[in-house]
């Protein structure tokens, strides 16, 4: 939400140094590999282990990933999470469930999530694991769930 609010207030320089900041304060890029697969990439660029991919996933705008649309810039106004199981053992702490995402057109989206967290040497929560998927809908069942995950006001 933090990222779409600078965007559409103060542009994407902003909601790029926005991102940064998320990037560096939850996640461990630079600390321990991370195993980040977002809702909506593909091909060479599924899986994003560097700091850069996972940036360019949120904000878009890399050439190196020209898929992007930035998801974090898609007008995001609420999230809510519904746990479903969590696991605590030794040092890894993992979770998953499902975020729902209302953006400024009052529309949602569910989405599958899977975090893993690992602590850092001042005892932070990092994330190391963020699995991210649409829900599966079996033809004909009901509207497509990527339906609202068009970026808002975003442009190349």
């Amino acid at each position: 939400m933090a990222i779409s609010s600078a965007f559409e207030r103060e542009g994407l320089d902003r909601a790029r140094s926005v991102a940064e900041d998320l990037l560096d304060s939850t996640y461990a890029y630079g600390l321990a590999p991370v195993l980040f697969k977002p809702t909506m990439a593909s091909g060479a660029h599924t899986f994003r282990p560097s700091r850069r991919g996972a940036l360019s996933y949120f904000v878009g705008h890399d050439p190196d990933f020209p898929l992007d649309r930035g998801f974090g810039l898609m007008g995001w106004r609420h999230v809510a999470s519904e746990s479903s199981h969590h696991l605590i053992e030794g040092k890894l702490a993992l979770w998953m469930g499902w975020m729902i995402l209302t953006n400024k057109a009052v529309e949602t989206t569910k989405v599958d999530k899977t975090f893993g967290y690992m602590r850092d040497a001042a005892g932070n929560l990092r994330i190391v694991l963020h699995h991210s998927s649409l829900p599966y809908q079996p033809e004909g069942s009901g509207p497509d769930p990527a339906a609202t995950l068009a970026p808002i006001g975003a442009t190349r």
